[in-house]
């Protein structure tokens, strides 16, 4: 086994990837995709960049996508951004293309499979990867294992119902462009240069995730929760807010024995898409 991996990770607006050695991205490449850039077209730009690996000494190729995946066959489902990504055999496309094992999955998924094997997560057994950024969504890892549900739909935290809405219009960076008409990078901005009203629309932001913790906490009562995304960025200024919301979790006692921290490893995405791989051999 030459313990070497590709991880892919496919945004919205960029791809990464990565030849992943040991515990550690050896070679990256990117490339972003255009706003009008056809759906073949993001096919071939990707198959470029693999192109540019060492791909043919990796044991497989694992992609992360920001959308729904039939992980068994490989199949990935109404990818935003991506014209004509409604139904693309990517594990088809790829295995034919470069005549090594694909599996594909979805982000926060990679996400959570990335910092339980390279991050923060090396010492849980049970861990919930929290990606707060565009969306909110989560990866579970239970027991050691990757827990994707029957159809891959686990962790989708966001569409859960709250306030006549949903989490996500209240968790993820959403909530400041609808509420307050400002992108959660620029409010981090006037934040960190001590602006009162950005730290008090912040400390209104980490009541409503305190609240979808609580429910994570109900659900699954994990070892340890791992920000990720880009709002997490901003955690120095929400995380009090938050940490008094969870003064109303009925367990209290529980709560001394959880981790909450924010994931600081580069490229984790790929990391993730890589361990599919890692755990799949």
């Amino acid at each position: 086994m030459s313990n070497t991996y590709i991880g892919v990770d496919l945004g919205g607006t960029n791809v990464r990837a990565g030849v992943i050695s040991g515990n550690k991205i050896t070679e990256l490449v990117s490339e972003k995709i255009g706003s009008g850039t056809s759906g073949d077209e993001v096919l071939q730009l990707i198959a470029g960049l693999i192109r540019r690996l060492p791909y043919e000494h990796a044991e497989g190729i694992g992609f992360g996508v920001p959308s729904v995946v039939d992980t068994t066959e490989g199949i990935v489902y109404d990818v935003q951004n991506i014209p004509g990504w409604d139904e693309v055999p990517l594990k088809e496309i790829m295995e034919k293309e470069f005549s090594r094992p694909v599996l594909v999955n979805n982000d926060a998924n990679c996400f959570a499979l990335g910092e339980y094997h390279f991050g923060k997560g090396r010492s849980y057994d049970s861990l919930i990867a929290l990606n707060i950024g565009t969306g909110f969504a989560g990866g579970i890892v239970l027991n050691g294992r990757l827990y994707e549900g029957r159809n891959c739909g686990a962790g989708e935290f966001g569409t859960i119902p709250y306030r006549k809405s949903i989490l996500e219009h209240y968790c993820a960076g959403l909530f400041f462009q609808r509420n307050y008409g400002v992108s959660g990078g620029e409010l981090g901005r006037r934040a960190a240069s001590g602006d009162p009203d950005a730290l008090e629309i912040f400390k209104v932001f980490g009541r409503h995730v305190g609240v979808a913790m609580q429910i994570i906490l109900y659900s699954y009562d994990p070892q340890a929760i791992i920000l990720g995304g880009s709002v997490s960025r901003s955690w120095r200024f929400f995380k009090e807010s938050l940490f008094r919301e969870l003064e109303n979790y009925e367990y209290q006692n529980s709560l001394k024995n959880l981790v909450i921290d924010r994931s600081e490893i580069e490229n984790i995405a790929v990391l993730g898409a890589a361990a599919l791989i890692r755990e799949w051999t």
